[in-house]
């Protein structure tokens, strides 16, 4: 039941938060944006392994890439889930997001990195 709902959730997430403009004007449009980040990812925190496998080993080789690319992207997944989880429980402050590239769809061939918060 649980994948079920998650499987179901996933597209609802992605649309809402494509939906989103990337200059939002208005409070409820800044923390809506900030909201649905937050949900996005945590949501899409574990996919960092296998994005971190595929970048060490595009850069180091695949023997390398495989198995220091999946601790690399533990703990990214620990990042990005944390930093959605942030997101989430304060998003009535609206700030610049914690992690770059703020989804992880964005730019899946850039390595994950972070930065302080700045208000919007």
């Amino acid at each position: 039941m649980k994948r079920t709902s998650i499987s179901l959730l996933a597209p609802a997430i992605l649309c809402l938060s494509l939906s989103f403009n990337a200059q939002a004007d208005t409070y409820p449009e800044k923390a809506g944006e900030k909201l649905a980040t937050g949900v996005a990812n945590v949501i899409t925190g574990v996919a960092e392994i296998p994005k971190n496998m595929m970048i060490t080993s595009h850069k180091k080789g695949t023997i390398y890439g495989v198995t220091a690319g999946f601790f690399v992207g533990l703990v990214h997944t620990v990042g990005r889930t944390l930093s959605g989880a942030v997101d989430i429980v304060t998003f009535v402050v609206p700030t610049t997001p914690i992690i770059k590239p703020t989804y992880i769809w964005d730019d899946f061939d850039r390595e994950t990195t972070y930065t302080t918060w700045r208000m919007r």
